[in-house]
């Protein structure tokens, strides 16, 4: 146990007024551990606090009944005595009367009363005995804030826990709450005080009870409040900080929370309730009457419909007011697109409409009376023009009728009943005044009725909702459906050349079809399917109707994705149109079947599957196009050549990359087994009729080589759609005769067949890299595959001096003998090599493969092949045009930087299955940055440069600014630097707008300031230079909203640079192309301003 000079001097300490709040604090503190570490009784400092508890001395007094109510708060989970609980609380009681020493009474009333059953708690005869000491001893509203909250916590405990002990008290109980919450104007003890009411009513339900007696009194007290709202100091007569106003704004919410649940607590509220909120109704206030709409609808259902019946009068009044009378709308800004319907809704009309929905739910009777019998509401429609135009109504009426149509719908949906009764008061008006008289005009006649184009939207509005109307109450037979459904195809079929209209009715179309499938009315779907599917189906063969053929797909497509039967129709219909024309496109060249075979793959590969992928039943579908193609292709001997067959080719593989995509790894085997029979049986296989072995002899390498100049054009479609079916393969999904496959890739890139690189980069990057990994039957691995492009004599085409001896994949990190690539033969087969590589580093360098590195010194060995003296390698030719031939190799390396790091659509990306290592484009950037930097210092070349800076425009324009801001100080020295070499020729112009782009983007960064900051005037000067760069006019565009960005800048780093740069700007005023005349002016004021600006800004 602690000796009492340990506790003792926590207790003087504490009691000694002249300590500070913290030192207090921390005597409390430590006598709490003593006391929970069972160091010292709860007795003994009793005992010890005595003379503190019952001195005369008031100020001492207080301190102690205040320790002692602080240390029992923080007992609050220690377990005490039913006695030491009786007696700590009776003392407590007796201190209520106590104005000197309240403040500790009640901390410590209320950490008693708050204890959990499992440590002890306060009897209920000690709980009515503090609730007695509370009325009698208690002025609440002469106390200061504090002790206010802490009475209104007291009140509000023992309601909630002790409601036995209180419930006795009856007349005494309401009538002390009133007076403690009379005039209370603190939010936080408002919200104590609204919540104390809504638990007394909660505790007092019955009519005959005691809350009767005093709820006219206590509604009177809460009705002061109605409605809340809050003042507070100017914004620049006080500081708010930001957490200050977060918390302010919380404690509203609160506030307005607690005061609505106190509204509505017991019905015996509602005779005073309903007339005041009535009432306020009428106010000039837009808020006022927001917040009695919010507190109507949600004090109706807590009243009940009973009590709310004799106010339905003057409840339909006010709301037929707002919606009606003096509809709170206005026109949106969407409104001319839709014909001048389309209304902003204020927020006294929306809360009226929610209100009147409630109403209607409580007692649909009463409210659908009202609003059915009343007379103006009847006049306004029964008067309104038949049929209508919208363009010849004035704005108030539409106004009206958007305020009536919100109304009757309101009024329809609240139940089955109500939209009986809506619809059959008010259906024939409204459809009549669309111009669909649905009265005594038989089926053929209206079927047969024509409209004026003035009126087409509502009429087709007017059809698409008769024919969308439940089966169960609609005024439409059958016979009819078909009928609009006809009549709508047949305008379909004859506006296509008049947009709006035509988009109108196609809409319409397909709403009734979500119609249909929605709520599964099978009649009205096999004729939806029968008139309208079949009907767009047999469009796609066909030359009627002679409408441009998108917009025959356009109707197909969409009336197809009304569901999945429907879809089904059109799929079919599409693999006919695709079997019998594509022969025709394919072989003969057809132009008509080529247009039409290549829309289809578009809208297959762009709707129909994206649609079923989201919807099911996506595989069968892919599958079948896949297979289709791959049918077509085995059966055709010849392809001709023309332009429209290489657009064919090229919708071909993009349908065929989204078919396999989609596909289970089961399905897409079968496919690509199917796809290399295919490829097995093409001329650019040496066997065709048996299997080819895993490996490759010298003399079928040879002769891979030596036909390389000799690919027919159906060869290039077999191989192009292969690659097409690997790039979208699963990583799990096996590849057969995989050696073979590389080889014809790779001799198929050297003759710039982008497809076969991209599916060389997708096969690294997805295979698997450790045998246990494998697909049983898989026999190469990523290694295996880099080792069978290293090992192909694909880069043998300069005597012995090829790419793959150039030490491309040489392991070391050095740079040597790469002058062989200036040696060869060809520059567009080196060219195409490069590009080969690129995109196999870019399926490595996804992965997160080391064999990236190699293939990264392999490119900056070709950009530095250019001497520092300038001279062309030496075993370039002597003749004209060796620039010509070492440029574009260079310019080839630079840019296979840009395909390592950017986004690709076509291949190695997340839809295509591709492995993708979290953050490899950052890790790339760090270990490739310094070999291009040091690269650069070194060289004195301007065409090594120029090409190096182009490299570095490329990585750090796809590299995540994140990774870069943390250097800026050193990164923007370097994009100003490749800014001052990149502009010296034309041919940079798409790169320079990357790295402004870049240097935009540090500009806006909080993190790059600094950097900013230190190179300001370096900055400007380069931005004033490109704001007058004649060759892009987005860079000049940019270049000056930099400038604008750079103004922004502390006074003293750009005041010296101002004259420059009005000058500058002055010039681009002339610029021949407006946005850019925008800017500059932009600019000429943001920079013209800061002369007011004083130094120390």
């Amino acid at each position: 146990m602690a000796k009492p000079t340990e506790y003792v001097k926590h207790i003087e300490s504490y009691v000694d007024s002249s300590s500070s709040p913290s030192q207090q604090a921390a005597s409390v503190d430590a006598l709490a551990i003593l006391l929970k570490n069972d160091l010292l009784t709860l007795e003994a400092l009793v005992r010890e606090l005595d003379l503190y508890l019952t001195t005369t001395d008031s100020i001492i007094r207080s301190r102690g009944t205040l320790l002692l109510g602080e240390l029992l708060t923080q007992l609050e989970l220690k377990p005490l005595s039913d006695a030491a609980i009786h007696s700590l609380i009776g003392f407590l009681t007796e201190r209520l009367e106590d104005w000197r020493a309240l403040r500790g009474a009640l901390v410590g009333c209320l950490a008693l009363l708050r204890r959990k059953t499992d440590v002890g708690v306060v009897t209920e005869n000690d709980a009515e005995a503090v609730m007695k000491s509370y009325m009698q001893y208690l002025q609440v509203q002469s106390m200061g804030q504090h002790d206010r909250k802490l009475c209104f916590e007291l009140l509000e405990c023992l309601l909630e826990r002790y409601p036995n002990a209180v419930q006795p008290l009856g007349n005494e109980l309401f009538y002390s709450i009133c007076e403690g919450i009379d005039e209370e104007k603190d939010p936080q003890c408002l919200i104590l005080a609204f919540h104390i009411v809504e638990v007394a009513a909660k505790l007092f339900p019955d009519p005959s009870g005691p809350f009767t007696s005093y709820a006219a009194d206590i509604f009177e007290i809460l009705g002061r409040y109605f409605p809340i709202h809050f003042t507070h100091p100017k914004s620049e007569d006080i500081g708010v900080s930001r957490d200050e106003l977060s918390r302010a704004l919380l404690l509203m919410q609160l506030i307005f929370c607690v005061f609505q649940l106190a509204f509505a607590a017991t019905p015996l509220f509602e005779p005073f309730a309903i007339p005041l909120l009535l009432d306020k109704l009428s106010s000039s206030l837009p808020s006022a009457k927001v917040e009695s709409f919010k507190y109507l609808g949600y004090c109706a259902p807590m009243y009940g419909s009973d009590r709310m019946a004799k106010h339905g009068g003057a409840l339909w009044s006010s709301v037929k007011d707002v919606l009606y009378t003096s509809p709170q709308s206005a026109l949106s800004v969407e409104s001319e697109s839709d014909g001048g319907m389309i209304f902003e809704e204020s927020d006294i009309m929306v809360e009226a409409l929610i209100l009147l929905e409630g109403l209607i739910q409580q007692n649909s009777d009463l409210l659908l009376d009202m609003i059915l019998g009343d007379e103006d509401i009847n006049n306004f429609i029964c008067s309104f023009p038949k049929p209508w135009d919208i363009h010849d109504t004035p704005l108030q009426l539409r106004q009206q009728l958007h305020s009536v149509g919100r109304l009757l719908a309101v009024s329809a949906k609240s139940s089955m009943a109500s939209c009986n009764r809506v619809f059959e008061k008010f259906f024939p008006q409204m459809m009549e005044a669309l111009g669909c008289s649905v009265g005594n005009h038989s089926d053929e006649s209206f079927a047969t009725e024509d409209r004026a184009l003035s009126s087409r939207f509502n009429y087709v509005k007017g059809l698409q909702l008769l024919a969308t109307f439940p089966r169960s109450f609609a005024p439409v037979s059958l016979l009819l459906f078909e009928n609009i459904l006809l009549k709508l195809v047949s305008a379909i079929t004859s506006n296509f050349d008049k947009k709006f209209s035509w988009g109108l009715e196609l809409k319409a179309l397909v709403e009734i079809g979500l119609y249909i499938e929605g709520y599964q009315e099978s009649e009205k779907a096999a004729t939806f399917a029968r008139i309208v599917v079949d009907k767009f189906v047999s469009w796609i063969s066909s030359d009627e109707p002679a409408m441009p053929l998108s917009l025959k797909m356009q109707a197909i497509c969409e009336t197809g994705m009304t569901g999945i039967s429907n879809m089904l129709r059109i799929v079919q219909g599409m693999e006919k149109a695709i079997s019998a024309k594509f022969t025709q496109a394919y072989v003969d060249g057809n132009f008509e079947s080529v247009e039409l075979v290549i829309k289809v793959l578009e809208c297959y590969s762009a709707r129909v599957l994206p649609w079923f992928e989201m919807n099911g039943g996506s595989e069968e579908v892919a599958w079948n196009l896949a297979a289709i193609i791959w049918d077509k292709i085995d059966n055709s001997s010849s392809v001709n050549l023309t332009v429209q067959n290489y657009e064919l080719l090229g919708a071909a593989m993009t349908a065929m990359k989204q078919a396999v995509r989609r596909c289970s790894q089961e399905s897409q085997e079968k496919i690509v087994n199917r796809a290399f029979r295919v490829l097995s049986a093409s001329t650019l296989f040496p066997l065709k009729d048996s299997p080819f072995a895993t490996s490759l002899s010298n003399s079928e390498d040879s002769y891979l080589n030596h036909h390389v100049d000799r690919v027919s054009c159906r060869d290039e479609w077999i191989i192009s759609l292969y690659a097409s079916v690997v790039i979208a393969l699963r990583p799990q999904t096996h590849v057969q005769n995989l050696k073979m496959v590389l080889q014809l890739f790779i001799m198929a890139l050297t003759k710039g067949h982008i497809p076969s690189a991209q599916a060389l980069g997708s096969l690294v990057n997805k295979l698997p890299s450790k045998t246990n990994e494998r697909h049983l039957s898989q026999e190469y691995g990523v290694e295996e595959a880099i080792d069978v492009i290293l090992t192909s004599s694909i880069w043998n085409f300069c005597q012995s001096n090829t790419l793959r001896k150039c030490s491309l994949f040489g392991g070391g990190n050095e740079i040597h003998n790469t002058k062989c690539l200036a040696g060869l033969n060809h520059t567009s087969v080196h060219i195409s090599a490069i590009v080969g590589l690129a995109w196999i580093g870019k399926g490595l360098i996804m992965r997160g493969h080391e064999g990236i590195k190699d293939i990264t010194m392999t490119f900056l060995g070709v950009l530095l092949e250019n001497t520092n003296n300038g001279d062309f390698p030496e075993s370039c030719d002597p003749i004209e045009g060796k620039e010509q031939e070492v440029i574009p190799l260079m310019k080839s390396a630079a840019d296979a930087f840009h395909i390592l790091l950017s986004d690709s659509e076509d291949c190695l990306n997340r839809n295509y299955h591709s492995v993708i290592r979290p953050l490899y484009k950052q890790r790339f950037y760090n270990s490739v940055m310094p070999l291009l930097l040091s690269s650069t210092r070194q060289s004195n070349s301007i065409i090594t440069r120029s090409m190096l800076f182009r490299s570095f425009a490329h990585v750090i324009s796809e590299t995540p600014l994140s990774a870069m801001i943390s250097e800026a100080n050193k990164l923007i020295p370097l994009l100003l630097d490749s800014l001052s070499t990149l502009t010296e020729d034309v041919m940079h112009k798409d790169v320079i707008y990357n790295v402004i782009l870049v240097l935009s983007a540090i500009l806006m960064d909080k993190n790059g300031q600094v950097a900013v900051l230190e190179n300001a005037q370096a900055i400007i000067n380069q931005l004033i230079g490109l704001a007058a760069y004649p060759h892009m006019m987005v860079i000049r565009e940019t270049a000056i909203q930099c400038l604008v960005a750079m103004s922004e800048l502390p006074y003293a780093r750009i005041y010296p640079s101002r004259t420059k740069v009005l000058q500058a700007i002055s010039k681009a005023l002339d610029d021949p192309k407006r946005a850019v005349r925008q800017e500059a002016v932009r600019c000429r004021q943001a920079w013209a301003s800061i002369a007011s600006r004083s130094l120390h800004f």
